[in-house]
């Protein structure tokens, strides 16, 4: 989020520097689901500034607040050359539920080419983590960054967040 880079540019540039993505979560958390087009643009354009200010990328991937996308903010996000991007697997690291508790939900949710939701302020997560990569790793799973495992050309994106080809 923009409000992040603002408050915390230095992290976001050693993110950036260890080969990490920053994309775009939004400037402030609106629900872009209310927002106009031209509200959406202008949001998601600050935050890109933003970033690219501190890493010198500019972003191609957007992830709305709350999950809220519908047709509007797909197509008003692509217009300004931005992929629109969700998760399948919520991890709920933002309800402060165990380290355990998360790594259950991100163990038994995952499947081939699962986008994972943490969130950088939850409290249990940096707990968990350890164990969800050795026993995603332990079942054959890579992780990539999100760009490498989007589908290229026409897609959709079903009611659970997963991309699929068009047609």
């Amino acid at each position: 989020m923009g409000q992040w880079v603002d408050k915390y540019p230095e992290s976001v540039k050693a993110l950036s520097d260890a080969g990490h993505e920053v994309m775009n979560h939004s400037d402030d958390h609106a629900h872009f689901a209310k927002l106009s087009a031209e509200q959406m643009a202008s949001n998601v354009g600050a935050c890109n500034d933003k970033i690219e200010a501190v890493t010198g990328i500019r972003p191609a991937l957007f992830r709305p607040p709350y999950g809220e996308y519908n047709d509007l903010v797909i197509s008003t996000l692509a217009g300004i050359g931005m992929q629109t991007i969700q998760w399948d697997v919520d991890s709920l690291d933002w309800k402060d539920l165990s380290a355990s508790e998360i790594s259950k939900r991100v163990l038994n949710g995952v499947s081939p080419g699962s986008i994972v939701l943490f969130h950088n302020a939850a409290k249990h997560t940096p707990e968990a983590l350890p164990a969800i990569i050795e026993g995603l790793l332990a079942e054959g799973y890579s992780m990539v960054p999100v760009s490498e495992i989007l589908l290229q050309g026409e897609y959709m994106m079903d009611h659970t967040g997963r991309q699929c080809p068009a047609g």
